[in-house]
């Protein structure tokens, strides 16, 4: 993925700001958009949308920090969560696990060379009677098997 151009984010923040206004309440849309147009919050995006919004870059990064789906740092083009409740345990998770680490070559928390794949796990996604379950972006796979898994990652690659 390519670290976009400083002027290029300023232009971006203008424009959300305006959609969005510029109140703190506005904060979590403005960096949910920034994420998804750039695949992540680089420090300098923060520090425009503090600018911007008249609040301190600390609580910007605080909000980063916080939710698992804003990063700061570029990830693949696509991101597999892999739930990790007691209930996708009791499902099976494990052995899902171990098939997409082995099918990607990845360990949870790494990202593919080539930026097309991220592999991490995440907290309950509201899918606790259709584990295992999984996130891949924005779409949700439910019941998953081995065989499954591997299906899926065939088709994205």
């Amino acid at each position: 993925m390519i670290v976009p151009d400083n002027n290029v984010i300023v232009n971006e923040v203008e424009k959300l700001i305006e959609k969005y206004g510029s109140g703190r309440e506005n904060l979590l849309p403005v960096l949910q958009d920034i994420q998804r147009k750039f695949g992540f919050i680089s420090d300098f995006a923060m520090q425009e949308i503090a600018h911007k919004m008249n609040i301190h870059p600390v609580e910007v990064y605080g909000v980063v920090t916080f939710y698992s789906f804003l990063s700061t740092e570029p990830k693949g083009k696509y991101i597999i969560r892999l739930c990790k409740t007691i209930s996708c345990d009791l499902a099976g998770k494990d052995a899902v696990a171990n098939t997409l680490q082995r099918e990607l070559g990845l360990k949870f928390g790494e990202t593919s060379s080539d930026r097309k794949f991220t592999l991490e796990y995440c907290h309950c996604i509201g899918m606790c009677d259709q584990g295992p379950a999984m996130l891949i972006n924005e779409q949700v796979y439910t019941k998953l098997t081995p065989s499954k898994v591997i299906e899926i990652i065939e088709n994205l690659k």
